[in-house]
């Protein structure tokens, strides 16, 4: 395992700390779900203790860097180039419905560059980590994406966008079109553990065109230093809050942007 840098102790201090309060709450949701009122303001409020939490302590370790928080919204910092990306549990749907797949996802950025993140699924006890030149990392293993480059082998990861766009949306297109190239496609509702899953070799590609950046900010550091590439649909160079996302090892990235968007 890498010696760990400042930044990375911190965050999987952080991490291990409001996970605590993460799984006692969700072991709260299966009873709500036969109330009333349903668990949906429960997670929310979980969602946003778990922020407050989390901005706390990273202003208590770094006091003057900025924040970019899904609950908080954008708080970037007037003195200092560094930010903190912040999305308590992505993967709330899945939360909310007793599902154990969700992760909290921090990164850091400089003069809007990732320099290093964190995604900790706290159900599978997996600290996924990444710093800029140094390498990604699960726990205590070297990551990599996978070499698999058969269409009829590698496994896809997608998102589906929210509801009052999917009407219009291309994404069926997609799906029926991934579904007749390549082996399996998977919809596990976190893009930050997807974003982990293609640079630990779980699964090949995923893609997107409805995240926020704090959905993909970690997620970014720890695919690229694992080998991964990162591009829009069309195989340009992707950049900062674009809404467009494809990410694979790169044996299959340009062959795999030909036939997922060819009819874009």
């Amino acid at each position: 395992m890498p010696l760990l840098s400042p930044e990375i102790n911190i965050l999987e201090k952080i991490c291990n700390k409001v996970s605590k309060i993460i799984i006692r709450d969700f072991g709260e949701v299966e009873r709500l779900q036969v109330s009333k009122k349903g668990p949906g303001d429960f997670v929310t409020k979980t969602d946003k203790k778990v922020e407050k939490i989390i901005i706390e302590e990273l202003s208590k370790a770094r006091p003057g860097y900025g924040f970019i928080a899904e609950e908080s919204g954008i708080n970037e910092s007037q003195t200092s180039e560094f930010n903190w990306i912040i999305d308590p549990i992505d993967g709330t749907s899945n939360f909310m419905h007793g599902i154990p797949h969700f992760a909290t996802s921090i990164a850091l950025e400089k003069n809007s560059e990732i320099i290093c993140g964190v995604i900790f699924d706290p159900i599978k006890n997996e600290f996924f980590f990444a710093e800029k030149g140094r390498g990604a990392y699960v726990n205590n293993r070297r990551i990599r994406v996978s070499s698999r480059q058969n269409m009829q082998e590698i496994i896809g990861l997608y998102g589906c966008p929210p509801l009052d766009i999917v009407e219009n949306h291309k994404i069926f297109s997609q799906l029926k079109v991934a579904s007749n190239k390549i082996h399996k496609l998977r919809n596990f509702g976190s893009a930050a553990l997807d974003f982990a899953y293609v640079s630990a070799g779980r699964a090949d590609l995923a893609w997107y065109d409805h995240l926020n950046y704090w959905d993909y900010a970690a997620g970014i550091i720890i695919l690229l230093e694992s080998g991964g590439r990162i591009t829009d649909f069309e195989g340009n160079e992707f950049i900062k809050d674009s809404k467009n996302i494809f990410i694979s090892n790169d044996k299959i990235h340009n062959d795999l942007i030909k036939v997922l968007f060819k009819n874009e």
